[in-house]
């Protein structure tokens, strides 16, 4: 898992993120526009971190766009953001 792990090192990095998941759904879009042989192209990201407060849910998704801006253009054809501060994650 490449990008997976790509997804989330570059997370990390940037977020610092107090809970983070890449989940590759990829095999459930089989078919469909944008999958690939090989997988990889279809995540939902859940994270939850503090750098997230005071930002609209508009601000933290172009936020991520940001930092995986690379992955989206070579592969990632579709992204799902779960993203949260610690109190509204309940941490």
């Amino acid at each position: 898992m490449v990008y997976a792990e790509r997804i989330r090192d570059k997370l990390t990095e940037a977020f610092a993120p107090k809970a983070l998941d890449v989940l590759d759904e990829s095999h459930r879009h089989a078919g469909h526009a944008g999958a690939q042989a090989g997988g990889e192209t279809h995540f939902t990201v859940t994270m939850v971190s503090d750098s997230f407060a005071g930002q609209s849910r508009l601000q933290r998704q172009r936020a991520v766009y940001k930092v995986l801006d690379a992955e989206l253009k070579e592969r990632v054809h579709a992204l799902a953001l779960n993203l949260a501060t610690p109190e509204e994650a309940g941490n």
